[in-house]
């Protein structure tokens, strides 16, 4: 038998809550790095504006460093934030992995299906394959 598992899977009734999660996590992280990309600015701008004001060495240097730390403080929050957001993703889409993996085997074990493959990857289907992607949806509660 055969089945197209990316098709099923964006029918899922609870892809939609997990799709919402994450783009909620999604939007409120790139709050956060646009309020750090506006502070960097604001503090770029003021160590040029303090450079052509003839200050002394130490303290150009210290607003320097601290442009520079704001620099790396903001590369460390965009990695961690974007590996957090991975995390939560992959979290979020196992369960919904793991409940269509048990619905396939559960469709093969019911109809003494030998494999059931992806379409996506199949070449050539023959006259004497089952299309079982009716079965998983249905054991799935997809009506669609």
């Amino acid at each position: 038998a055969y089945i197209n598992v990316d098709e099923i899977f964006s029918k899922m009734p609870e892809l939609k809550e997990v799709e919402n999660k994450i783009a909620t996590k999604t939007e409120a992280i790139r709050k956060a790095i646009d309020n750090m990309e506006s502070e960097f600015q604001k503090k770029l701008k003021e160590f040029e504006d303090s450079s052509t004001q003839n200050l002394p060495e130490a303290v150009v240097l210290d607003q320097k460093k601290q442009v520079q730390d704001f620099q790396d403080r903001y590369r460390t929050f965009v990695q961690s934030s974007q590996q957090e957001l991975e995390k939560e993703q992959n979290s979020l889409m196992a369960p919904l992995e793991q409940k269509l993996r048990k619905a396939i085997k559960d469709v093969g074990d019911e109809n003494n299906y030998s494999l059931i493959l992806n379409s996506n990857t199949i070449l050539h289907i023959g006259s004497d394959v089952t299309d079982a992607n009716g079965l998983v949806k249905a054991k799935l509660g997809i009506i669609n």
